[in-house]
């Protein structure tokens, strides 16, 4: 059973990644830097949310008898997530390598974002972290940014993954 949501898993999760590679290199071209996007706005909500579904479903119907517990809809939807993030970050990696002006503008949009906050809302974050951060940005990389990028993902797949496993969930009938 784990072996089938596995490789469930994999395929969806490696197909949910080249997308949103592909989308993250097409909305940077467009002239807008997709690390600098709203959370909510995040192009990989909808996109997970599709994939977690589908692989969901396809274990449920087709290798369990349309039976999903919500324990295995979480592992499944984790194990999608997992490998969309891995692979995603691996992508975010390569282009930010390949394409210097893609960490650049990620830094040099962040400073200008960060110079533009108001003092009260510095005094409410705290003056040292502000300062630490903007002394720290300029030293980002790609693999820093894949990191960020790993992270958001696995935040909004869990998100997702409770979700979807409550919607998709199906006890046996006794």
């Amino acid at each position: 059973m784990f072996r089938k949501l596995l490789f469930i898993t994999l395929k969806y999760g490696a197909l949910a990644a080249v997308l949103s590679s592909s989308f993250l290199v097409v909305v940077y071209y467009l002239g807008r830097h997709p690390l600098l996007v709203s959370p909510f706005l995040d192009f990989r909500v909808p996109l997970y949310g599709i994939f977690i579904f589908f692989a969901l479903r396809e274990f449920r119907d087709y290798h369990q008898g349309g039976v999903l517990y919500f324990v295995q809809g979480m592992a499944g939807s984790s194990l999608m997530v997992m490998w969309a993030a891995l692979l995603g970050g691996l992508g975010v990696w390569i282009f930010g390598t390949l394409e210097a002006g893609f960490v650049s503008e990620y830094i040099e949009k962040t400073l200008a974002y960060l110079k533009s906050f108001p003092e009260e809302d510095i005094l409410r974050i705290g003056k040292e972290v502000y300062e630490r951060n903007l002394e720290l940005l300029p030293a980002t990389n790609a693999a820093q940014l894949a990191s960020l990028y790993l992270v958001q993902s696995l935040v909004i797949g869990l998100l997702l993954g409770i979700i979807m496993s409550v919607i998709l969930r199906k006890q046996p009938k006794t």
